[in-house]
């Protein structure tokens, strides 16, 4: 059992919340609670999906064709930067 608790502390939780929730009220909220797991697991999804998705090497290769089509100008071409004292 999970936290170490046994079969009648388990029992006595759920009629402790059954008391304060009412009958009615709980199936209302194990659905909002299952609604918002399914939401978070599909956001999850997309996220990874958008990471690790079949667009993303064609927009690496270029990214990396672009820097490297890109001249980084010389040293003696930068100015001098500023000192702030």
């Amino acid at each position: 059992m999970p936290f170490n608790l046994g079969f009648g502390e388990i029992i006595l939780i759920g009629m402790v919340i059954l008391l304060f929730f009412g009958a009615k009220r709980i199936p209302e909220i194990a659905g909002s609670f299952g609604k918002g797991i399914r939401e978070f697991k599909k956001s999850m999804n997309d996220v990874d999906r958008e990471i690790t998705g079949p667009g993303d090497a064609p927009r690496m290769e270029r990214l990396a064709d672009r820097q490297r089509t890109e001249s980084v100008p010389a040293s003696e071409d930068r100015p001098e930067p500023k000192r702030l004292i």
